[in-house]
């Protein structure tokens, strides 16, 4: 891991060093020059060719840019619905790819279904947000060990009306219960599913008891649209309701009816399959994306994205914390 992490600092290195001198670098007055203008050398007092011949060659000007890095393959990563809806990890992909070789490609599903993915073997590394299942998937010997990499937090959205925006989210819980409000859940065992099931218990009340309780059984995305069309309120990462808020095809009648609650922080982990289970996964790969997202350059590309667009990141680096 240290030599990759060193391979790593000086592949980015000379990739910032070629951006700086290609943005200062000036243009080379001699390519201006003719090369093939026939003056006779007696007119001009040049020398002959014989002459030139002995004189010292010019120098290459030095350009410093890097030689690209040679592609090395696939990193297969199964991870949360988030990372792919915000349009993160189209971000960063490409510069993975340019900088280290190694093509990231993903399945986008729950995290229940990305953990399920590297307990079979079938993916290389896992990014998800739900810490103790992720602790659970190391500790049963499926995981190497856990990073932390980024974080956003989960708000309840949904209708204004009857319920007013606040940061207590057990009451705005025990309201939709009480009043049997409208309410779309994942239901696809992901980190906000688990997130949303934890609360309800933590309240002691079973969800099902209410007949407006209902289950989309898909990604965060689409059960955003689903809850709109309804009318309905639900639990979503706020990166991915900045980009549906933003983004969507029809404006949402929707907003943020709570948020800032300190139980709701949603933290992203990123884990490489285990190898000795595995054989097969591509753990110098895995391992090369773990050195890399959580690099001091990478972290302050992911503290950046969606600033211009959004007017706030969708997420928030914390990997060196």
């Amino acid at each position: 891991m240290k030599k990759q992490r060193q391979l790593l600092a000086a592949i980015l290195a000379g990739t910032m060093l070629a951006a700086a001198v290609t943005g200062c670098g000036g243009g080379n007055d001699a390519a201006d020059t003719p090369a093939d203008t026939e003056t006779p050398v007696e007119e001009t007092g040049e020398a002959t060719a014989d002459e030139a011949q002995d004189a010292p060659e010019a120098e290459e000007p030095e350009t410093g840019a890097a030689a690209p890095v040679e592609k090395k393959g696939e990193l297969m990563m199964a991870t949360t619905t988030s990372t792919a809806d915000t349009g993160l990890l189209d971000y960063l992909a490409p510069i993975f790819l340019e900088q280290t070789g190694w093509e990231l490609k993903w399945d986008a599903v729950g995290t229940g279904e990305a953990l399920k993915m590297g307990e079979n073997g079938d993916v290389d590394i896992v990014l998800v947000h739900a810490k103790a299942s992720e602790e659970e998937f190391v500790a049963n010997g499926f995981g190497v060990e856990r990073f932390q990499v980024m974080y956003n937090d989960f708000v309840v959205i949904g209708p204004t009306e009857p319920i007013a925006a606040t940061d207590d989210i057990e009451s705005v819980f025990q309201t939709i219960q009480d009043d049997q409000l409208t309410f779309v859940s994942r239901g696809d065992d992901s980190g906000t599913d688990k997130k949303e099931k934890g609360i309800w218990k933590k309240l002691e009340i079973d969800p099902s008891q209410n007949p407006n309780y209902l289950e989309s059984g898909q990604g965060m995305g689409a059960t955003i649209t689903m809850a709109d069309e309804k009318k309905a309120y639900c639990l979503t990462d706020r990166g991915t309701w900045l980009k549906m808020k933003n983004d969507a095809d029809v404006e949402l009648q929707m907003d943020i009816v709570c948020e800032g609650a300190p139980d709701l922080l949603n933290q992203y982990g990123i884990i490489a399959v285990n190898p000795e289970k595995y054989p097969e996964v591509n753990n110098e790969a895995a391992n090369t994306m773990i050195e890399w997202i959580c690099s001091p350059e990478v972290q302050d590309l992911i503290a950046n994205y969606g600033v211009d667009q959004y007017g706030e990141a969708l997420f928030t680096p914390n990997a060196n914390e």
